[in-house]
């Protein structure tokens, strides 16, 4: 066998607890040094309700827990936000000519565009430069927006 192979061992090393306590225990460390033993646990003292934070993993918890929460409020934000009635038309990349008629028309924003197709198609088609392809692009990009279209909007009107 190799010569110094293991550690020096201490039969009678001195343990020492934060809260005062101490006793003596065989160890390769001549004194060992806790935070908690079994005369302040909550455990074994029967103080179910008190808390031990070790290396602040409780306000670790709840920053992880408080940035998650952020995460969401902020995901919803710019969810509730893509789908807002007040975004301007010019966002739908309609193209210059059938933005300029919605405009001439009054509409400029989506929720005034979804009130328009809750009457129905021929409300929409019966404004002057915006045709049937045109109404079609605009359907296509409000649902890809995630914009809910009318019910009377899928009513196809010749």
């Amino acid at each position: 066998m190799k010569k110094d192979l293991h550690p020096t061992y201490y039969p009678d090393a001195q343990v020492v607890c934060a809260c005062g306590n101490t006793w003596t225990t065989g160890s390769t460390k001549q004194s060992i040094r806790t935070e908690v033993c079994s005369k302040c646990h909550p455990f074994f003292t029967g103080q179910q309700q008190r808390l031990i934070d070790i290396e602040g993993q409780v306000d670790r918890f709840y920053k992880k827990l408080q940035a998650r929460q952020t995460y969401v409020d902020g995901k919803k934000a710019r969810e509730d936000a893509r789908t807002s009635p007040d975004r301007p038309i010019a966002e739908l990349d309609l193209g210059i000519r059938p933005t300029a008629a919605l405009e001439k028309a009054g509409i400029t924003n989506v929720g005034q565009i979804l009130s328009k197709l809750a009457e129905g198609e021929a409300g929409v088609l019966e404004i002057e430069g915006f045709g049937r392809k045109s109404l079609i692009d605009m359907k296509k990009k409000l649902r890809a927006m995630g914009y809910e279209l009318p019910a009377a909007a899928d009513e196809i009107t010749v």
